[in-house]
């Protein structure tokens, strides 16, 4: 018996000695046409063994068999088998698999499958997104994801871009947090679109609560493209757009102008009528303001990268180039930007790994006034009776300033006659456009270097450390040059000079804004017995920030070319002024998470993050944002094995919590003033402490028929508790700045549902996909000695939105007299005539007064956004459509106001030849006047549905393969905003502020373009 069992040992020891003397490692990196992809599975067919690629597409795997097949899979790809055939080194590129709708997805510090996602995380369509070709990354995720709202400030060329995850939280506020490799940013717009390969939005708090005291707005995760191994690939995209501007009010010509004027004469005065004198002169023109302001403009943008590498090192360059010239006239509404990028990765050993993500970018962008009082506005208000040009016989006429500018201006009669009241004396918005002289230029430094170290045989603990840096420096330099009629005004010393920008003058200011970052994290992911896989990760990250800036002006230039707009060229006596400032703020952080799936149908996760900020005192310098979230995978329980239609069914409910503490720097210390002597500003607040968003979000993700259809839908509640309020002091303590007290709590809530389906089983491919969200904002609670926010239009109470409108509401028009003396008494509005405004008399006291009878009249946080998105390929071609639109928002068109309804003798658009005119003529325009007809009140009048549906984008091309030369070469035409449904009657609906009074509108865009693959 002995002797049999000796001998067995020694069969075994030989069999166990042979295979360990023929095993073979295996390495390669596994990418696609994007990129290196991390977590995919690697096994020996027939076996149990396997592994996965690290972050960066690479692997490594031992066999015995030389003839053994790889098979490499991952949910998302189409799976391939390869032959080891005594190869030692195996690079695999996998394709889209467009039936199967998993991938793996970064989620804060570390890479998650999205079957096994907990939290309401959203992963952007790329290649929907760089359809978009738009010059702000930002702008392109309009309408991809459910839950994001966004808008532009102005459609100016490098105008700012206003994004809102899953609505406005905080009075403060409320941009997300962009993280970009790693590294943290408050702005996205230098980044290039071609660059991007992942974009992932995290919505509810267990998704962000790993970014604790910066998650409360959301989190946006970026990763930009890297190299991989193979010889060098160079990619090129150019395309060249011409954009026009549409949508355009239609104003009053001349004739109906002094028509108009005319009647609203005739309506407030009595007498000889002027503008009937008028009819007929021969120095009127007839102009139409905004034809002569819009132009076409025209855009460019240039992409060329080149990526490859070798088993130690793969690289990725790009260069990128994006011009715009806008559509107002003279090209002073400019904006550039170029970008150089490199992403390099290198294998220094099978365990340790080190690389760099490096932007460098450059933009410049000339502004002119676009929002508020701007040369739209003027363009709106200016009479079209008013030529834009000087007769050259004008004694006031030259060639450095032809423009008009005052109504009919005398050079002797400034003052004398009724030219300068009745045509009004806005200013020429062309010669507004021809002077103006305002550029911004911004350096930047941004990127990453990292290092990342694997432990442990498998591999199943790795460390990453990365140092991220932010580093900007802006220059602004403004010239305001003098120009328009002498008014006779101005000082002593400046008489004879226009009455715009009197003196002349230059500002400057330069300044750096830098952001360090350093973080290191400990990752641990392992599966056991097939079942049981678990993740931990464990981190510390510092975060520090300073900015600076120094400021300069003079005025009284005596010379005006470019040569001379330099600050020394300046008057010196009266006319210099200087400032400087600086500040900075410091974040400490410790954070974790753990997850827990068993067999791959219940999951849980945990996040933890302590945050400590220099922006709260000492006793508050801590916060702690915690998160827990569970998933239940109905579609693998036994119950659903027999239901072939459905491919997933997936339940989802997490609870968390996260900060803000994007505030202002020293608000919780005293604020001092040094003049003749130091005296008390505002008294600070030792207890100011963090605002904390609580979220909690319920969801399920649906897949049927074999994942062709993917159904996404959450119900979220999220409320943001201890909301900084500045509360005024009582009056005895002195004359004071409010103090910031944590006082005020806002709440969201709301649903969001996605349709995804995709069908590849013909030669026509197509994907059809939609999104829509819901959202109800309420102000739960104010200071009760700050019981609400009030501005001129809107304000913020308890029981209503943030910034919700206020004021009268309109119930029609008074017919008549009779009318009037029934609805008011009228020995307190004696003013009031049949025509006017008739407004809702809240209390019935026959008065109509500010303390009574003003309500709330609208909302700017939209109730329902959506996307609706279209693409499809066949033989070649390839097609794509997005539709984007929101409901259920309004917006103040202060425009509106003033340009129908003034009391001064601005120009009118064409809805005021429908006013009042006379008993039953109308009942929603009132009478035209050159006095109040009720119009100077805030009210329902001028707050409009801001709804809209709006064709965003529309793309076609053709690709052609196997040429010589290149790989592939597309050709393709895209058109942008080609189509908006809206009934408001401003330039644009989207526009992101408050009160409209006259923005740069979006524009309408084709776009011809090449991309080639070498």
């Amino acid at each position: 018996m002995r002797k049999h069992i000796i001998y067995y040992c020694f069969l075994i020891s030989t069999l166990l000695l042979g295979s360990a003397l023929n095993a073979q490692t295996i390495t390669g990196t596994v990418s696609d046409n994007n990129g290196a992809i991390p977590g995919v599975n690697i096994i020996i067919k027939g076996t149990l063994i396997g592994t996965t690629t690290d972050f960066d597409g690479n692997y490594n795997i031992e066999i015995t068999n030389s003839n053994a097949i790889l098979v490499f899979s991952m949910m998302g790809y189409t799976t391939q088998e390869i032959s080891v055939n005594g190869q030692s080194q195996i690079n695999v590129l996998l394709s889209e698999d467009l039936q199967a709708l998993d991938e793996i997805v970064l989620v804060g510090y570390s890479l998650r499958k999205k079957s096994t996602l907990t939290g309401a995380v959203s992963v952007v369509n790329v290649e929907g997104l760089n359809k978009a070709r738009t010059q702000n990354v930002a702008q392109a995720l309009q309408g991809q994801v459910a839950g994001v709202q966004i808008a532009s400030s102005s459609g100016a060329p490098g105008g700012a871009i206003q994004v809102r995850i899953r609505g406005v939280g905080t009075i403060g506020n409320n941009n997300p947090l962009y993280v970009v490799d790693g590294v943290p940013s408050r702005d996205i717009s230098f980044l290039n679109q071609a660059d991007i390969k992942t974009m992932t939005v995290l919505k509810d708090a267990a998704a962000a609560a790993i970014y604790g005291a910066r998650g409360s707005a959301g989190v946006v995760l970026i990763t930009t493209k890297s190299g991989s191994k193979g010889k060098m690939t160079l990619d090129l995209n150019y395309y060249y757009g011409i954009q026009n501007a549409t949508n355009l009010p239609n104003m009053l010509n001349a004739e109906q102008y002094i028509n108009t004027a005319e009647k609203a004469w005739n309506n407030t005065f009595t007498g000889s009528n002027p503008y009937t004198a008028d009819r007929g002169r021969a120095d009127f023109g007839d102009t139409d303001w905004l034809d002569e302001l819009f132009v076409p403009g025209h855009s460019q943008n240039l992409q060329l990268s080149a990526s490859g590498g070798s088993d130690k090192l793969q690289y990725l360059m790009s260069l990128g180039y994006y011009d715009e010239d806008g559509i107002v006239v003279f090209d002073n509404d400019k904006f550039q930007r170029i970008n150089f990028r490199t992403n390099i990765n290198a294998n220094i050993s099978d365990r340790l790994k080190v690389g760099t993500n490096l932007q460098l970018s450059y933009s410049t962008q000339d502004k002119v006034p676009s929002t508020g009082e701007s040369l739209i506005r003027f363009a709106l208000l200016r009479a079209p009776v008013i030529p834009v040009y000087k007769d050259v016989n004008d004694p006031t006429y030259s060639q450095r300033d032809p423009f008009t500018d005052m109504p009919f201006f005398t050079p002797t009669g400034y003052d004398q006659g009724l030219n300068r009241t009745m045509y009004e004396m806005v200013g020429n918005p062309i010669a507004m456009a021809h002077f103006s002289d305002n550029q911004s230029r911004v350096y930047k430094t941004f990127g990453n270097v990292f290092g990342q170290y694997a432990f442990l045989k498998d591999k199943a603990l790795t460390f990453r450390t990365n140092i991220g840096i932010d580093l900007s420096f802006f220059h602004d330099k403004r010239f305001n040059e003098n120009f328009g009629d002498d008014d006779g005004g101005g000082s002593s010393i400046d008489q004879g000079l226009g009455r715009q920008n009197r003196p002349n003058s230059l500002s400057e200011s330069r300044g750096e804004a830098f952001t360090f970052t350093f973080s290191n994290t400990l990752n641990y992911v392992k599966t056991f017995n097939e079942k049981h896989a678990v993740s931990a990760m464990f981190g510390t990250e510092y975060v520090t920030n300073y900015e600076s800036s120094i400021g300069a002006s003079r005025a009284r230039f005596p010379y005006t070319t470019d040569e001379f707009r330099y600050l020394d060229q300046g008057g010196t006596d009266l006319d210099v002024w200087n400032s400087g400032s600086a500040s900075e703020w410091n974040l400490f952080s410790y954070f974790g998470s753990a997850s827990y799936v068993f067999d791959n149908k219940y999951m849980i996760t945990a996040n933890l993050r302590a945050d400590a900020s220099s922006r709260f005192s000492e006793s508050n310098r801590w916060g702690y944002f915690p998160s827990v979230s569970a998933g239940w995978k109905l579609s693998d329980e036994d119950f659903l094995n027999d239901v072939d239609w459905l491919s997933n069914l997936k339940l989802r409910a997490s609870w968390g919590q996260v900060g803000n503490q994007n505030i202002d720097n020293y608000a919780y210390l005293e604020l001092l003033r040094q003049g003749d002597i130091v005296e008390l500003v505002r008294y600070g607040n030792a207890d100011l402490k963090w605002e904390t968003t609580t979220q909690t979000n319920i969801g399920f993700d649906v897949g049927l028929l074999n994942n062709k259809v993917a159904i996404s839908a959450e119900y979220f509640q999220k409320n943001t508790t201890d909301i900084l309020l500045p509360v005024g002091l009582p009056g005895f303590l002195g004359d004071l700045e409010p103090t910031i007290i944590n006082a005020g709590e806002v709440s969201n809530k709301g649903f969001e549902f996605s349709v995804d389906y995709r069908n590849s089983d013909n030669a026509f491919k197509y994907n059809i996909n939609a999104n829509l969200s819901t959202l109800t904002n309420n102000v739960e609670k104010l200071h009760p000695n700050l019981p609400n926010i009030t501005a001129d239009k809107y304000r913020t109470v308890v029981g209503q939105a943030l910034d919700s409108y206020y004021g009268y509401k309109m119930i029609g028009i008074y017919q008549n007299q009779a009318e009037i003396d029934s609805h008011l008494s009228g020995t307190v509005n004696p003013s009031t005539k049949p025509g006017d405004i008739k407004f809702k008399d809240i209390n019935g006291d026959g008065i109509i007064s500010a303390d009574n009878d003003r309500e709330f009249i609208g909302s700017s946080i939209p109730d329902l956004t959506y996307g609706i998105s279209f693409s499809a390929d066949y033989k070649g071609f390839d097609f794509s459509m997005l539709f984007q639109g929101v409901e259920g928002v309004d917006k103040y068109n202060d425009g509106k106001k003033i340009v129908d309804f003034d009391t001064r003798p601005f120009n009118y658009t064409t809805a005021i030849l429908g006013s009042w005119d006379g008993e039953g003529s109308t009942n929603s325009i009132p009478r035209v006047a050159f006095e109040d007809n009720g119009s100077s009140n805030v009210s329902s009048l001028f707050v409009e549905d801001a709804s809209y549906f709006r064709l965003r984008n529309i793309e076609i091309g053709y690709t052609l393969k196997g040429m010589k030369g290149f790989q592939d070469m597309r050709l393709y035409i895209s058109g942008k905003n080609l189509f908006t449904s809206t009934n408001y009657t401003g330039l644009d609906p989207e526009v992101s502020g408050l009160v409209d009074k006259g923005t740069y509108p979006l524009s309408t865009a084709f776009l011809f373009g090449v991309n080639v693959k070498f």
